[in-house]
């Protein structure tokens, strides 16, 4: 099986690709540039969407749905909003088709079913949502929102790739409204930590939490707050972002309340977002040349069960012990199956559970049997053991934290190896070309500087770290005065 993939020394982005395709996560879809989500994939990001939206719930937020259109007028209510994002706008001009009298059997645009307005299809919500909550807000005892959505939104990339960029992706947006600019900060901080908790505690990916550059920052944002993150080819991904939108949006839809005097305010606003990116990213940071490695808290099949057996006996045998087994599992809250599938040999199946990344794998043979023993696999480091049939479970239940934090760990490790300061500019330039992962540098501050570094190198600031210390120095590329050290990396 694993011959079948391009290895991650050969081409990285082929080996990704090859992931994706046979691991049975997405396809490709007749529709340039979109994907199509499969059902293993899908359940990979139904796990990390319930996971997070409890966590949305548990810090105050309700679920909401807004429209998949926004008029034109709207989305260009905010300037920076809609210039960041018009070269990417899919636009609906008309509602109808019909017949082409030219062409038997082909349909064409109906002239005569031409929209008023032009309506735009939803590549980010601020706009239609903030024209809601107008709305919605008076008064001071209308606040705070406190809303997220889960939608799918269109992007028209031009270059893409599956889960990292496509067309059409999935992901949540929340949207929230503040009576003070305190109590946006706060919002905006708190859900950048919920997705760091995530990331690390779930998908087990160490991040870098910082603040966005001017340059790099969300269209329509006073600030952006980011966690990035490494994938194994030392090119950075960012894996989450929180924004604090002041009052820009409040002023373009003219979202005011009224405070306990009586005087009217505009609101402050934050929103923030995740998307189906975030399995992008586990396949790049955790994965290898045989497959998938999932960490065991989000894999859609944490156990498999294989049996070995000659003849109708020995497969009895089997399966009444598996049968004991299996509720013993569950009720440990262990999402397991048994595949007794006979179209199939154990050796095929166990390539294919590797190359799905299923964390544990578990043979069971006669002989196994009669030693009151199992032989369990961990798909992370590959490591086989026989375990006692009367402890299986706990021992599983065991394991299967052991390799979260393992892999935890070991992408941890790498990323730590991968911060490198540099003070030079030819060092800057060579690590980025030999080692690759985060530069640490100084810069002055300057979007000229960063984009005439962006020109050079390809690399930009990913992020400016939250708990990076004050430090005094000189620009990696002008040697002007800085403050504080920057994190430079190519990237995703």
């Amino acid at each position: 099986m694993s011959k079948e993939i391009t290895s991650r020394e050969s081409d990285y982005s082929q080996w990704y690709n090859d992931l994706v395709i046979k691991g049975g996560l997405a396809d490709y879809s007749a529709v340039r540039g979109c994907m199509v989500i499969k059902p293993y994939g899908f359940a990979l990001w139904e796990n990390m969407r319930d996971v997070l939206d409890k966590m949305f719930k548990d810090t105050g937020h309700q679920n909401a749905y807004f429209p998949l259109f926004v008029p034109k007028s709207l989305f260009e209510a905010e300037e920076k909003n809609a210039e960041g994002f018009a070269k990417e706008c899919a636009v609906v001009t008309h509602y109808r088709l019909k017949t082409d009298p030219q062409s038997k059997g082909k349909l064409m645009v109906d002239p005569e079913a031409k929209l008023e307005e032009e309506l735009v299809v939803r590549p980010t919500s601020e706009a239609i949502i903030w024209n809601t909550y107008k709305g919605w807000i008076q008064s001071y005892r209308d606040l705070p929102i406190l809303v997220n959505q889960w939608a799918n939104v269109v992007r028209w990339e031009m270059r893409t790739r599956l889960f990292l960029r496509t067309a059409e992706f999935l992901w949540q947006e929340g949207h929230t409204a503040h009576a003070t600019s305190e109590e946006a900060v706060e919002e905006t901080k708190k859900m950048l930590d919920v997705y760091a908790d995530f990331v690390e505690n779930w998908m087990a990916l160490p991040v870098i939490k910082g603040v966005k550059s001017e340059n790099e920052r969300f269209a329509g944002a006073v600030d952006t707050y980011c966690i990035e993150a490494l994938m194994q080819d030392g090119k950075a991904l960012q894996a989450g972002t929180s924004h604090f939108l002041g009052q820009n949006f409040a002023k373009a839809f003219d979202v005011k309340f009224s405070d306990r005097d009586n005087k009217l305010h505009y609101v402050w606003a934050t929103s923030w977002g995740v998307s189906t990116r975030l399995i992008g990213a586990l396949v790049m940071a955790h994965s290898d040349d045989d497959g998938l490695i999932l960490p065991p808290r989000i894999a859609p099949l944490q156990v498999v069960i294989v049996p070995i057996y000659k003849g109708d006996e020995q497969k009895g045998m089997i399966d009444n012990k598996v049968n004991e087994l299996l509720p013993k599992l569950k009720a440990l809250g262990i999402r397991v199956k048994y595949d007794d599938n006979d179209n199939s040999r154990p050796g095929w199946k166990f390539a294919e559970y590797e190359m799905k990344g299923v964390p544990v794998r578990i043979a069971i043979g006669a002989r196994d049997l009669e030693n009151n023993v199992v032989e369990v696999a961990r798909r992370d480091t590959k490591q086989k053991m026989s375990v006692s049939m009367d402890a299986i479970e706990f021992y599983v239940k065991t394991l299967l934290d052991e390799i979260q934090l393992h892999i935890f760990n070991k992408a941890k490790t790498y990323r730590d190896e991968h911060i490198t300061k540099a003070d030079k500019w030819d060092d800057f330039v060579y690590l980025l070309d030999s080692k690759g992962g985060f530069v640490s540098a100084h810069w002055d501050g300057t979007a000229e500087t960063e984009e005439k570094i962006k020109e050079l190198t390809k690399a930009t600031i990913r992020c400016i770290p939250l708990d990076g210390e004050k430090e005094n120095g000189t620009c990696i590329l002008t040697g002007k005065p800085s403050e504080q050290r920057v994190l430079f990396a190519r990237a995703y």
